[in-house]
C-alpha cells in the first residue's frame, strides 16, 4: 500500500479551525525511553524511542498553532528536545539545547515544551542532550501554511520523505573509540545504513502519484553524520523551500542534502499511469573511504502510479549535465537585499591534538564544552557582567553580540571534511562562498570573495565544503543564547561549536526562566545561576581545565 501521506483535506480543515479559534493547542505526550530495535535488517540494538515506538511518528501542525509536547523521561540519563528551525522569539528557554538554554530533564521526571509556531515550513524535532538524536530521538515537524496561494508554485498533495543513517552501535560507543588516546585517530571508518521514512531504505512503502497532479515532496535529512542524494529520474524537482524559507523556484535533477537540511520540491506527475518509476536515495560521505556497497550505499523506492504497472527505467544521458541543488544556487522569494554588516566574526574549523594524545575539534579558539551552569541562565543572572564574554567560561566559546547588530559569520573550512553548520534562533543570508584562502587554523590568509547577485537565500543550516568558506549574515533581533555548531554529531561532540550570547541586557528586561526549569537544575545538583562555573563574578573555579 502506498504511503503518500496525503494531508490536503486535513490541512484545509485545520486551517479553517485555526482561523476560527486563533490557533489550536496541538498536544503530544512523549514518554521517552529505551527500545530494542533492528532498523537496518542486520543489527538488533538498544535505541531511544517515544511511547515504545521507533521511528517516532512525525508531527503535523498549522502555522498559528501552539505545539505542546509533554515529555516524560524514562531514560537513565537527562534528555531535552530541540525544535530544529523554530526561532523561539521571546522564548529562548524553550530551545532545548542542553546546558545552553536549559538543564536536561532528569530521569523519572517530566517537562512540557510549548512552542507558538509562527513559521510555516519543513522542520524537525530531535534530542539535544548527549546527542540522543543519533540513537533515534528525532522526527519531522511539518508546519502547514494557511494560505497556499502565497507560494511560488501550487500543488495538490503533500508527501513527506525523511531520511536517516543508522549505526549498528550506540553513539557513546563510537565516541569512546574516537576519544581513546591509545587508538590511532581517526579510528577505522564506520559505515552506517540508510533509512527512508523510518525503515530500511529498500523496504520503504511506495510513494503514490496520480496522473496530472502536482506533489509537494518535503525531503528531510535527519542523519547525524552523512549526506543523502535524492532524485526521481523522469521527473523534475522544482525547489520552493529550504529550511522553512520560501525560495524562488529552481528546477533541479536531484537534491544533495547535508545533515539537518530540508527541502520542499514541487513535482509534476506524468499524464498517464502506464508506468511506475524509481526514486533514488544515496547515502554517502566524502570523508569516508569509497568501498562498494558500504560508501556510498544505494537505495531505491517506487513511485507508484498504478499497482502492478511495469517500472520504466530512465537511462542516464551522458551528454546531459546533472543539476544538483546547492546551498548557494537558491535565491530568496522575499527579494530582500543583502544586509549591511556591522560586525564580522571569523571562525575557522579544524582539529588539534592535545596532551594525552587526544584529538578534538575547534571552531574558534578551543574545543567547545558545555558549562556547569546553562549559558542562558548565566546571561540572565549576571547583571552588567553578562556583557563580558569571559564570565561564560573559555570553553563555552561565547561571543556577546549587541541588539540590532547585523552579524556576518565569515567561516572557513581548511580541512578535507565538509561541515553542515546549524544556527539556532535565526536564519541567515548566504552572501558569499568560494575556495578558502585559509590554509590552517593558525594562518589566516585573505580569501577571495564571491558575491552573489540578486537576493541571497536564507537558511538555518549550510554546508561549508572542504577547503571553502561561506559568509552568513543575520540581524541580532532575537535576544537569547544560540548555538552555532556542526550538525555532524561526532564533530559537535568533539568541540566544533560556538555560542552567541545575544543582547543579554535586553534579555534581562524581557525574559525570565520558568520556575520548573530552575528546579530541573537544582534537582540534579546543577547551578541555576552565576557564571559559567555557577559561581559569582569572575570566579571560574570548578570548570575543567582548557586542553593544551
Amino acid at each position: 500500500m502506498c504511503t503518500a501521506m496525503r494531508y490536503l483535506f486535513i490541512f484545509i480543515l485545520l486551517a479553517l479551525l485555526s482561523s476560527w479559534c486563533y490557533g489550536a493547542r496541538v498536544v503530544h505526550n512523549w514518554d521517552i525511553g529505551y527500545v530494542m530495535v533492528n532498523r537496518d535488517g542486520y543489527n538488533l540494538r538498544r535505541a531511544i524511542g517515544v511511547n515504545g515506538k521507533l521511528p517516532v511518528p512525525p508531527v503535523y501542525i498549522t502555522v498559528g498553532d501552539t505545539l505542546v509536547i509533554n515529555v516524560v523521561n524514562s531514560l537513565d540519563a537527562p534528555t531535552t528536545i530541540h525544535a530544529h528551525g523554530l526561532l523561539q522569539n521571546g522564548t529562548s528557554y524553550m530551545d532545548g539545547a542542553g546546558m545552553v538554554t536549559q538543564c536536561g530533564i532528569p530521569p523519572g521526571t517530566n517537562f512540557t515544551y510549548e512552542h507558538y509556531v509562527h513559521q510555516a515550513g519543513t522542520f524537525w524535532l530531535h534530542g539535544h542532550f548527549n546527542h540522543q538524536n543519533v540513537d533515534g530521538l528525532r522526527t519531522p515537524l511539518i508546519v502547514y501554511d494557511k494560505d497556499l496561494s502565497a507560494l511560488p508554485m501550487q500543488y495538490d498533495e503533500d508527501v513527506l520523505v525523511f531520511m536517516e543513517e543508522w549505526y549498528p552501535v550506540e553513539f557513546h560507543t563510537r565516541m569512546d573509540e574516537l576519544l581513546n588516546p591509545t587508538v590511532t585517530f581517526p579510528p577505522p571508518a564506520s559505515f552506517p545504513f540508510g533509512l527512508i521514512n523510518g525503515f530500511n531504505g529498500n523496504e520503504t512503502k511506495p510513494i503514490c502519484f496520480m496522473p496530472r497532479k502536482k506533489y509537494r515532496l518535503r525531503v528531510v535529512n535527519m542523519a547525524s553524520t552523512e549526506w543523502f542524494k535524492f532524485s526521481l529520474p523522469g521527473h523534475i524537482l522544482n525547489i520552493i523551500e529550504a529550511d522553512g524559507i520560501i525560495s524562488q523556484p529552481l528546477a533541479v535533477d536531484g537534491l544533495d542534502i547535508g545533515p539537518g537540511q530540508r527541502y520542499s520540491v514541487v513535482v509534476q506527475a506524468h499524464n498517464s499511469d502506464e508506468f511506475n518509476y524509481i526514486y533514488n536515495a544515496t547515502l554517502y560521505a566524502n570523508f569516508v573511504p569509497l568501498l562498494p556497497g558500504l560508501n556510498p550505499r544505494y537505495y531505491q523506492g517506487l513511485i507508484e502510479y498504478k499497482r502492478g504497472a511495469p517500472v520504466k527505467t530512465i537511462a542516464a544521458d551522458s551528454d546531459k549535465k546533472v543539476i544538483w541543488a546547492e546551498d548557494t544556487s537558491l535565491r530568496a522569494f522575499d527579494m530582500q537585499p543583502a544586509l549591511k554588516v556591522d560586525r564580522t566574526i571569523r571562525l575557522v574549523a579544524g582539529s588539534r591534538r592535545y596532551k594525552g594524545n587526544m584529538t578534538l575539534a575547534v571552531l574558534d579558539k578551543v574545543p567547545y564544552r558545555p558549562p556547569l551552569a546553562p549559558t542562558l541562565f548565566t546571561a540572565l543572572s549576571m547583571g552588567h557582567l553578562a556583557l563580558d564574554e569571559a564570565i561564560y567560561g573559555p570553553q563555552t566559546e561565547a561571543h556577546v553580540i549587541r541588539h540590532g547588530q547585523v552579524i556576518e559569520i565569515d567561516m572557513h573550512n581548511p580541512t578535507a571534511i565538509d561541515h553542515a553548520m546549524h544556527l539556532h534562533g535565526h536564519t541567515f543570508q548566504i552572501t558569499g562562498s568560494g575556495p578558502s584562502g585559509v590554509s590552517s587554523i593558525a594562518r589566516l590568509d585573505p580569501a577571495p570573495v564571491k558575491k552573489f547577485s540578486g537576493w541571497p537565500m536564507k537558511r538555518d543550516t549550510v554546508v561549508v565544503a572542504a577547503f571553502h568558506y561561506v559568509k552568513l549574515r543575520f540581524v541580532a533581533d532575537n535576544p537569547g543564547v544560540w548555538l552555532f555548531h556542526c550538525h555532524m554529531d561526532v564533530h559537535f561532540a568533539l568541540g566544533l561549536a560556538v555560542t552567541f550570547v545575544e543582547a543579554p541586557d535586553v534579555l534581562q528586561r524581557t525574559q525570565s526562566i520558568p520556575k520548573d526549569m530552575i528546579q530541573m537544575c537544582l534537582r540534579q545538583g546543577v547551578k541555576a545561576s552565576g557564571n559559567g562555573a555557577g559561581n559569582k563574578g569572575f570566579d571560574l573555579s570548578g570548570l575543567p581545565p582548557v586542553p593544551s
